[in-house]
Order: structure tokens, then C-alpha cells, then sequence
């Protein structure tokens, strides 16, 4: 009886936690958009009032029917030519016949998915680099004194520094005919990677640094080599913190990512909303909102998807909620 009882109040409890866990972030959200609808019309600009949610939810839309739009132009592009090319091969099937690339103006969802391959780009560089140097920092006490202020002293430096000096020197060493990559890609990358390598770095240093010493003292007793001893005693003990590390360096670089972007001008979400601005037509403030909304919502995944890669790796899975 006292289990037929319990479970079914043990199972309302749970489903109750469960609403609650939907409920509240769906109140917070519903709070903030009725904040935005009430404050946004108090506003009052030279271009008219600040746009809410509804205009800024209607120029989203006008901007998905631009893409679609584009797109169409774009397949209509390439039918005309392969219907040339056809023609043309019936005529003399000796004839050359070429291709050219459709150079049509990039849509909002282009710019996405260029910022996104770029932040990318740069993150990965970035972990390249700041996972084997946090652990040699870590392992070596002494070379951590040695480079520790040389990272304190690049670590707040703003990305408005670095980004003329990385243009410069890009512009100056990336002379090609014909470049792999173009050269603003580059710079938004190199500037990207100099700016969000340090809490991955530190992270890094700090964890390897405060290993459990009885791990140390299993390693030497059996003798592993530095490479497995990094491998299977290291990297393990030390993952939680370098997932904290990479979850704070991805935030970073997409932050730092749009401001090069639109300081630079080159290709991406932070040069869209740049044109925008300058633009300065009626609708370009809802479409400026559209890309702060887009922006932050793409960050906010970035860091869900770094955050369920925590919880499948690491061993600390309690680390992985906070």
C-alpha cells in the first residue's frame, strides 16, 4: 500500500520539476520581450522609434524572402549558363565552355555562415595552441613564472589593438597570385585566435598545475613516459578546466569576431550590421536588431554545443552544469 502511495507522488513530483525547469526560462523570456515591446516604443530616434519584438520579427522574415530570393537568382544564373554551354557544345563538341562563379550580393544567412566559419577557424587555431602550451606551462613550474606576466601583459589587450597591426602585417607578409584563403578571412582570423587564446591557456595551466600529486606519484611509479604520462594521467585530471578554458575562449572569439568584422569590413555578421547603420534607411534599425538577436543567439548555442561536449568527455560531470 505505502508503495502504491509513493511512486505515483514520487512520479507528479518529478513531472512537476520538470514543468517548473520549462516554465521559468519560458517566463523570463516572456518577460524580457514584453520589457523590449513597452521600452522599445518610449524611443524615439531620427529614424522613428526603436524597433520591438513584431518589426523586428517582420524584418526577419523580409530578410529570409531576400535569401530566398537570392538564391533563386543564383540557381537562374547557373541554368542560363549551362543551357549556353549545352548550345554551344552542340554546335562544335570541340569548344571550350567555362563556368563563372555566381559573384551576387551575399544575403544575411551568407553572413552567418561566414562568421561562423571564420570564429571556427580561429577557435580551433586557437586550441591548437593554447592546449600543448597551457600543459607545458602546467607541467613546469618554472617556465610558468617565466612566461606567466608576458601572458598577462597580451591577455587585456582589446582586439581594436591588435586588429591594425595583424591587417598590416598580414597585407605585408600574405603576397599570393592566387591565395588559399582571402585576405580578410585571414585577418578576422588571426585577430580572432590573438584574442581568444588566453582563458583557454591560463585554464589550461592552472589545471595541470593543481593535479592531484597521488596521480603524479602513480605515473613515476610505473614509469610512464612523458607522452603517456600526458596522455592518460594529465589530460584526463586536467579536462574539466580546459573545457572551462575553451567554453570562455569560444564566447571571446565570437564576441571579437563581430567587432573585427565590422571595424575591418569584411564579410560577416559585424559588417552587415555596419552597412546597416550606414545605410540608415527605415528599416535599417529592425534589421540591426535582427543581428544583435541573431548574435546572441548564436553564442548562446555555441556555448550549449561546447557544454554538451563537456558532459560526453569529461569525468567531471558536475562541472559540465556550472
Amino acid at each position: 500500500m505505502m508503495n502504491s502511495i509513493t511512486l505515483p507522488r514520487l512520479t507528479a513530483l518529478f513531472s512537476l520539476r520538470q514543468l517548473s525547469r520549462t516554465l521559468i526560462p519560458l517566463l523570463g523570456i516572456t518577460g524580457f520581450l514584453l520589457m523590449w515591446h513597452l521600452l522599445a516604443a518610449q524611443v524615439t530616434t531620427s529614424l522613428g522609434t526603436l524597433p520591438g519584438p513584431v518589426q523586428t520579427g517582420q524584418q526577419f522574415s523580409n530578410l529570409v524572402q531576400e535569401h530566398q530570393a537570392e538564391r533563386d537568382r543564383e540557381r537562374a544564373f547557373y541554368d542560363r549558363q549551362i543551357a549556353r554551354n549545352l548550345a554551344i557544345k552542340a554546335e562544335n563538341p570541340d569548344a571550350k565552355v567555362r563556368v563563372r562563379s555566381f559573384t551576387g550580393r551575399p544575403t544575411f544567412f551568407d553572413q552567418i555562415v561566414t562568421s561562423l566559419k571564420t570564429v571556427a577557424a580561429g577557435f580551433v587555431l586557437a586550441m591548437a595552441i593554447a592546449i600543448p602550451a597551457g600543459i607545458a606551462l602546467g607541467l613546469n613550474g618554472k617556465l610558468y613564472q617565466a612566461m606567466n606576466p608576458v601572458v598577462q601583459l597580451l591577455k587585456p589587450v582589446s582586439p581594436l589593438a591588435w586588429l591594425p597591426l595583424v591587417t598590416i602585417v598580414v597585407s605585408a607578409l600574405y603576397v599570393s597570385p592566387e591565395p588559399l584563403v582571402s585576405k580578410s578571412f585571414l585577418i578576422s582570423l588571426v585577430t580572432v585566435t590573438l584574442c581568444s587564446l588566453w582563458p583557454m591557456l591560463i585554464n589550461t595551466a592552472v589545471g595541470v598545475a593543481n593535479m592531484d600529486k597521488d596521480l603524479i606519484n602513480v605515473s613515476k611509479m610505473l614509469r610512464l613516459s612523458s607522452l603517456t604520462h600526458v596522455r592518460q594521467i594529465v589530460l584526463p585530471s586536467a579536462i574539466p578546466m580546459i573545457f572551462t578554458g575553451m567554453r570562455l575562449s569560444l564566447g571571446v572569439a565570437w564576441m571579437v569576431l563581430i567587432a573585427a568584422e565590422m571595424l575591418a569590413q569584411n564579410p560577416g555578421l559585424g559588417k552587415f550590421v555596419w552597412d546597416e547603420f550606414q545605410n540608415g534607411s527605415s528599416d535599417s534599425m529592425a534589421r540591426i536588431m535582427v543581428a544583435v538577436v541573431v548574435i546572441g543567439l548564436i553564442g548562446y548555442l555555441l556555448d550549449r554545443l561546447m557544454l554538451a561536449l563537456q558532459q560526453q568527455l569529461s569525468w567531471d560531470k558536475s562541472s559540465a552544469s556550472r
